[in-house]
């Protein structure tokens, strides 16, 4: 029986992956969401559909779409999303909403505009391992993925639906988004007064995520795997690096943050 899956942030990373791997599958119907036409692949039992993350009118209009090709979803993938970084001090809160707009309030909205056709599915959010809350320069990233989380947890303790919940806690995934991320940030993450070797670190980190992370295939072969599992967990974390921050996590807060600044200064040096 063939099964329906919705993807965001279809033409690139995690979700182009996704879309490649189910695609490959006969047993799938796939609606792909993109917000760059030039960016999409035309692939077989694939259907496009555009969807700004930071315009409620498109996320309700995509949802229409949808609804009007299909009485059913199985399976949301929940993966569109970008990376606000800089420090607390001289954040710009104007920043700060539109993180959370993109990688909290959109799920949400798309989330209740398909429940017509979304029971006794289930939802899989690509959180990451940064809801664990302990990467300084990008807390506004931390923060929504952390929300992100928790609504959904609540959600799915809430609903009548049947709907199961999964959260994905990814570690660094070689994908555009570190690039995209630095290039989008150079505001906020430059010439800022007393925290320029901290900055130039985390630019230049960013950059090696590109390329040094977990590979983007198998991290999405996972993904493939949870999301028809018969019971899935409530989370999972992906990669090593993730099942760390999730370990640091049960330590005191004091802790965490002694190791966390200690650990960015040494590598600082290195």
């Amino acid at each position: 029986m063939t099964k329906t899956v919705v993807i965001t942030g279809s033409t690139s990373g995690i979700g182009k992956e996704l879309v490649n791997i189910f695609s490959s599958d006969c047993g799938f119907k796939i609606f792909a969401g993109y917000r760059n036409k030039n960016l999409i692949s035309p692939l077989e039992n694939v259907e496009y559909f555009y969807i700004d993350m930071k315009n409620r009118t498109t996320i309700v209009d995509a949802a229409n779409f949808i609804k009007s090709k299909t009485d059913k979803v199985d399976i949301l993938i929940n993966v569109a999303g970008n990376v606000v970084a800089g420090p607390v001090e001289t954040l710009d809160t104007d920043r700060l909403r539109d993180q959370f707009e993109v990688n909290t309030f959109s799920h949400i909205e798309f989330m209740q505009a398909l429940l017509p056709i979304l029971d006794n599915g289930r939802i899989i959010n690509i959180s990451s391992m940064s809801s664990f809350g302990h990467f300084p320069f990008i807390s506004p990233y931390c923060a929504s993925k952390r929300a992100l989380d928790i609504f959904f947890n609540a959600f799915a303790i809430e609903n009548h639906r049947n709907i199961k919940v999964v959260s994905i806690k990814p570690g660094v995934i070689a994908t555009p988004i570190w690039e995209k991320s630095v290039k989008s940030n150079l505001d906020g993450i430059e010439n800022i007064s007393g925290y320029e070797k901290e900055l130039e670190f985390i630019k230049n980190n960013a950059l090696k995520n590109s390329t040094k992370g977990l590979d983007v295939h198998k991290a999405a072969e996972f993904i493939k795997t949870v999301s028809l599992l018969k019971n899935p967990k409530a989370s999972y974390t992906l990669g090593k690096d993730a099942k760390m921050a999730q370990i640091l996590s049960l330590l005191p807060q004091d802790l965490i943050n002694k190791l966390v600044k200690f650990g960015l200064e040494k590598r600082m040096k290195q």
